[in-house]
Order: structure tokens, then C-alpha cells, then sequence
């Protein structure tokens, strides 16, 4: 039933976890940082799983690290860490999660457990109780999903079918369209509208065209059969109104941009227009009268993303036949709901989404799908809880450390950049002072005043989270930025970079092993964490980021020499991944993870820059029979250890931004001197890219 966020996960371009769309958003409320029975919550950390840290012992050293790194440090842990049933993938982030749902689930459980909760151990403990109560939730079946589906049948008009878009567009369930607040390409202080692309099922437009993606159409098509048919659709009928969906999501796919187009080309998402200008566009469609529906000021200005898609629903809903859009949004309404519903609806959502598009071979278990119903829906609600158990002041302590002295060293590094002209290396320079980092958790913890959760339904709770969510964001639109707000919850293992905020995040959850350890030597701490943190930076001057100036406003700021000598320097970066093989016959997508792999060269480079200047003057006794440098190149790779499903793997190919795993471990230091020297690498040797070859940018 989620609405994700339009930009943020696109725009604020995550590190790690990336392809996972969890919608949270934080807002300034003050004082809420402390819970009132927080000194209740207890962590018992024996019941945690380990973590994923470098060892010597992982190190094949049957391997030369000059050829095949990726093996010779993460080869032996790869062979022996099968993906679990419950995963797609199976890696450092992965083992950091299951870590931090660990955390989470002994939290839920007190908060469920507390008499007379309040605040976010309510919301919390009623989310945890209602869904992992089994036998109600099955006994309740469809029924709480009637009234919306006694409205679907009743729509036998085009003023019907607009009017329902509308009203359950502002309960939070737009499925044909993204709508949401985000800040003004042109004047980052500000939050606009956003209307995007959306509608479709399966994860990118070519699923519906590709002839290498057929089977997974096919299967698709099976699986919107049997989601109408348990919705209450006689079979024979199913099987017809399922045709129908898919050829109303072709349609919808036919003017939609690929995740590659809108990966590459930020300025897709901003196309300011009047209402009344959109109304022209969609003329079965009138845009001040959704902008009222969903209790928002007709504003003077909003961002009709993708004109192009925007017209042909307009079209489809005066051509395409009320039958079968009743079909489509009967379809779309249970299939969204699924994983809150009867065994029966989870089950069947679990065997398309994540089986066989995905090759997940068991279900999560009740536990592991509750938590993550409630990091998509109050998350932060939990993550207050999180922090007061599971983020020491320590580490923030450390963590600013390390933020300062990757700053600095992109400071140099900017400065002696040969390839850049004076002009352009100022603006750079002003983007680089005006970073913002955050670290471990909010200082202004969101407000969740108004939701009203209880212990009667599980899918009650969602639709009213849902519902108070979406209101909560309209709020946003026309009103100042809050810049204390975050994109991800603490629990989350990941980091991003918002260009609209010129801001570097990374939530408590992703400063453990092997990114993060106060207890480890400076080389793997800079080689984890540091390299992130360098990436986070860098992001500010990819491909995209490099496309807003130091205030997050989407303009020009590049010469045009230097944006020619950056052009063809990325150029090499693309034609250096397109290389990669990933399964047979199929290769990364250099054009699509460009921004990620300039990120990690870059923000590698940073991050050894940084070791230096930190341990400068300090002798390098061996550990382990490694030099510093050498630990510090060896825990880079072991963060981006990780074994992927053969399924997962092709969908990642198709519409994630990160290259595989493997590649990332090294893609970048092929292109570093520094790396060879460490390893005593020779000329020719696989991973010394000279020449034309080598990659330099940041």
C-alpha cells in the first residue's frame, strides 16, 4: 500500500542497500529525542548475531592479489557463505542488518509487552502485536480491504475513475502516479510538488518489451491471475482480467523512462508547470482539482515530471474501458496489500516478487516481515527507541573525526586537481564548504502526534500509518525545507547524499564492522567507513551531483572545457565497467552505475588520502603480515563481499545504479597507484590499469 517517496531514494544517491525503497522522512519535534519509559528499554546483545569483519584467515592466499583481488580476499568467504533461504543476496550489509532487525525485534517485543504505553512504544508495540498475530489476521481475510473494493466495482465512468484516483491518492494508495513534496530544483530552500512516472508492477519498462525477460512477463501475468482470483474474481475470469492489466501497464510503460534514463539524467524530475498549463497536457485530468483532493493549496507552480507518461493516462482514462481499470486497480489494491493479509495473499506475494523474479527460496519469517512493515511505515518511531540501546556517544565522537579528515583531504585533492580550470575549481570549492553531515540519528526526532494505532488489525494499522504519512507530506508542499529531516532511519544499514541539501548521512546502524570499529587499527576503519564516507562526498560531484551548486540549486556551474575534460573522463569509467561480465553474456550497465563508480574511485582516492595524513609520522609494523596500505585496500573489499541469487543479480543489472558487488571491490583500486604500490603489482597485471585506461577524476 506504500506511495514511496518521489525523489529521495533517486536523488540522495544511497550507498549499500540502495535498490531498497523504505519510505521515511523525519521532521523538527522538539524534545522528543527521550521517550518517557525509554529507561524501560533493555538489550541483551549475547541473543545478536556477529559481524562481518576483516580476517587474515579470509585471505586466499593461493590468489595474487595483482590478479584477482576479489578473490584473494574475499574468494574462500564467498565460497563458504551460501545466501540464506530467506535472502536474495547474502554480504557485510546483509549480516548488518539481520544484526540490527536483531536489535529491533527485542525492542518491539518490550514495546508490545509495556502497560499503558505511549508515544513511539505504542505505535511500535501495536504494529508488533496485531502483526504477529496470526490467527487474526487470517481470520480476517479480505474483509478489511471491502469498502475499498465494493468502491472499485462501482466505477463505471471516466468522472468516476478521476474522482477514485484522487480520493485514494490522499488516503496514500496512488498507484498510477508518484505525488510528493520535495525541494525546488531552482530554489532548494523551498519544498514544491512532484508528479512522477509510475503504475507499473514489475521493476522497469523493459520488463514489458525485452525478449530476455519474457518468462519473467509470463510469470507476472500468472501472478496478477491468481491475486484477482483470491480477491474473489471466478477463475475463468481472472485469467482475462489479467491480460487486461498487462496490457494497461504496457501502455503506461510504452512513455515511461528506463532506470537507466532517470539514474543519468537528474533533470527528467523538474519540469515546472502551471496547474492550468498541466491541465492542457491532461485535459482528463485536472490538476487543481487533485492538488485540492489531497488538502493541498493550488500552487502556482509544480513539477509535472515526465509530461509524456502524464498524457497518456489522461488518454487511457477516456479510451480505456471502466472493466478494465476496475481490473487494474482491483489487482493493484490486493497485490499492495498482500503481505498484510491472509497467509494465502503474503504467500502468493512471496512467490512472484521475491521467488521468481528475485530467487528468494523461503519466505521470511512472521518476525523478520513485521519489522520491516514497520520500518516503512514508522520508522523513526523505532529508531528512537534504536539509539537509546545501540548508538554510543563514542561513535559519533569518532565518527566526526573522520568526517573531518575526509573532508580535508577532499579539500587537497580538489585544490591540486591538474585537469580542472580556476574558475570551475572555485564553485567546486564552494560546494565542498558548504557540506553538512549528519551522523547516527536526528537532532529533532519526527512528530507521530495523530496516528492512531490499536490492537485490532495489522492492515488497519498500516492503511492509518499509511494514510498519516501521506497527509504529512502534503504538509510539506509549499512550505520551507526542514533540513533537520532524514531520508532513513537509524536502523537502516546504508548512507546517502541529498544534492538538494548538499548533505552527507549515515544512519547508526551502518557504523559497525567492517565499516566501522573503534576497536580496529585506522587502515580498516579508513579502508570501511572512511571510503563511505569519501563516496557520500563525491557523490556531490558525479555525474549528477555535479549538476547542482553549493546551495542545491540545479544549474550549471562547470566551464565548458571542464565540463568536456569531466565528460571524457567518465567516459573511461563507463567503458571500463561496460567490461565487466557479470553472468554469462551479460555485462554491467556502465552508463547506469556511473555515479556510483565515480563515488567509489573518488571517494577511495579520499579515503587513502585521509589514512595518510592521519597516520603520518607513525611507523607500519606488519598485523596480521599486512602492511597498513595493504589492510587498508583489503577491508574496502571485504565491505563489498556478497553473493547474489542468479535472479537478483539480473534484476540489479536492469534498474540498480550500483554495479555488482564484486565489481565495486575492484573497479576502483584498479585505477589507484597507491593500491599497485602496496601490492607490489607489476605492469600488465589486471589490476594496473595504465594508460588511456586508467581512470582519474577526483
Amino acid at each position: 500500500m506504500n506511495q514511496p517517496r518521489i525523489l529521495l531514494l533517486s536523488l540522495a544517491i544511497a550507498t549499500g542497500l540502495a535498490a531498497c525503497s523504505k519510505k521515511e522522512e523525519a521532521t523538527a519535534t522538539a524534545d522528543a529525542a527521550k521517550p518517557a519509559d525509554a529507561a524501560t528499554l533493555t538489550l541483551d546483545e549475547s541473543k545478536l548475531p556477529g559481524v562481518n569483519r576483516f580476517q587474515l584467515a579470509d585471505l586466499d592466499t593461493s590468489k595474487d592479489a595483482c590478479t584477482d583481488f576479489g578473490g584473494y580476499v574475499n574468494g574462500k568467504w564467498l565460497a563458504a557463505n551460501a545466501i540464506p533461504g530467506d535472502r536474495t543476496s547474502w554480504g557485510a550489509f546483509e549480516m548488518l542488518d539481520e544484526r540490527s532487525q536483531a536489535i529491533q525485534r527485542q525492542l518491539a517485543e518490550q514495546a508490545a509487552a509495556m502497560k499503558d504505553a505511549k508515544g513511539v512504544e505504542k505505535i511500535v508495540g501495536d504494529f508488533w502485536s496485531t502483526g504477529m498475530d496470526a490467527a487474526k489476521v487470517n481470520a480476517q481475510g479480505l474483509e478489511p480491504l471491502k469498502g475499498h473494493l465494493d468502491a472499485i466495482a462501482a466505477l463505471d465512468s471516466q468522472d468516476k475513475i478521476a474522482d477514485y484516483v484522487r480520493s485514494s491518492a490522499a488516503k496514500g494508495e496512488n498507484f498510477l502516479f508518484g505525488f510528493g513534496p520535495e525541494a525546488d530544483f531552482k530554489d532548494s530552500k523551498m519544498n514544491i510538488a512532484y508528479a512522477m512516472q509510475g503504475g507499473l508492477g514489475l521493476p522497469d519498462k523493459g520488463y514489458y518489451f525485452d525478449a530476455d525477460k519474457k518468462d519473467k512477463l509470463a510469470a507476472y501475468e500468472a501472478h496478477i491471475a491468481k491475486v484477482l482470483e483470491l480477491s474473489g474474481v471466478p477463475a475463468a475470469d481472472a485469467g482475462t482480467q489479467a491480460k487486461d492489466v498487462i496490457a494497461f501497464e504496457t501502455r503506461l510503460a510504452k512513455v515511461s523512462k528506463s532506470s537507466e534514463e532517470m539514474s543519468r539524467d537528474v533533470g527528467l524530475y523538474y519540469n515546472p508547470v502551471s496547474p492550468a498549463d498541466a491541465d492542457k497536457l491532461t485535459p482528463n485530468f485536472a490538476w487543481s482539482k487533485f492538488f485540492e483532493s489531497q488538502g493541498v493549496a493550488v500552487p502556482k507552480m509544480f513539477s509535472l515530471a515526465i509530461p509524456a507518461f502524464h498524457q497518456e493516462v489522461s488518454r487511457m482514462l477516456a479510451d480505456v474501458p471502466a472493466a478494465q481499470w476496475q481490473s487494474y486497480l482491483r489487482f493493484h489494491t490486493v497485490d499492495g496489500a498482500s503481505p498484510y493479509l491472509a497467509d494465502a495473499f503474503a504467500e502468493e506475494h512471496f512467490n512472484f516478487y521475491n521467488k521468481a523474479l528475485r530467487g528468494q527460496k523461503e519466505m521470511k519469517e512472521r518476525g523478520k516481515r513485521v519489522l520491516d512493515t514497520i520500518e516503512s511505515e514508522t520508522g523513526e518511531a523505532l529508531g528512537q527507541m534504536y539509539v537509546k540501546v545501540a548508538f554510543s556517544p563514542e561513535s559519533k565522537a569518532r565518527m566526526e573525526t573522520l568526517v573531518k579528515n575526509l573532508s580535508e583531504a577532499l579539500k587537497t585533492r580538489i585544490e591540486n586537481l591538474a585537469w580542472m580550470g580556476d574558475e570551475t575549481k572555485k564553485k567546486a570549492m564552494e560546494k565542498w564548504a558548504s557540506f553538512t553531515p549528519k551522523i547516527g540519528y536526528p537532532d529533532k526526532w519526527r512528530s507521530w502526534e495523530g496516528l492512531v494505532t490499536g490492537r485490532d488489525s495489522y492492515i488497519g494499522n498500516v492503511l492509518a500509518a499509511n494514510e498519516f504519512n501521506y497527509k504529512w507530506m502534503m504538509g510539506k508542499i509549499g512550505k520551507p525545507v526542514d533540513r533537520t529531516e532524514w531520508g532513513m532511519p537509524p536502523q537502516m544499514v546504508n548512507a546517502y547524499y541529498n544534492p538538494l541539501q548538499n548533505e552527507i548521512v549515515f544512519p547508526a546502524a551502518i557504523l559497525q564492522p567492517p565499516f566501522f570499529d573503534a576497536n580496529a587499527d585506522d587502515a580498516l576503519n579508513y579502508g570501511g567507513i572512511g571510503a563511505v564516507i569519501g563516496h557520500e562526498m563525491i557523490h556531490g560531484y558525479d555525474d549528477q551531483g555535479s549538476r547542482f551548486d553549493a546551495t542545491g540549486k540545479f544549474e550549471n556551474w562547470w566551464t565548458p572545457d571542464d565540463a568536456k575534460g569531466f565528460s571524457g573522463r567518465t567516459d573511461k569509467l563507463v567503458a571500463q565497467f561496460n567490461g565487466y561480465e557479470a553472468v554469462p553474456g551479460k555485462f554491467v550497465n556502465g552508463k547506469l552505475t556511473l555515479g556510483e563508480n565515480i563515488a567509489d574511485l573518488g571517494g577511495l582516492a579520499t579515503a587513502y588520502d585521509a589514512l595518510q595524513r592521519a597516520t603520518a609520522g607513525q611507523p607500519d609494523p606488519k598485523l596480521d603480515g599486512l602492511t597498513r596500505d595493504q589492510r587498508f585496500f583489503a577491508n574496502w573489499a571485504t565491505v563489498w563481499r556478497r553473493n547474489f541469487t542468479p535472479e537478483e543479480l539480473n534484476v540489479r543489472l536492469t534498474t540498480d545504479p550500483h554495479a555488482p558487488a564484486n565489481f565495486r571491490a575492484i573497479g576502483a583500486p584498479s585505477n589507484l597507484p597507491t593500491f599497485a604500490a602496496a601490492f607490489s603489482c607489476k605492469p600488465g597485471q589486471p589490476m594496473v590499469r595504465e594508460g588511456d585506461k586508467q581512470v582519474v577524476i577526483w
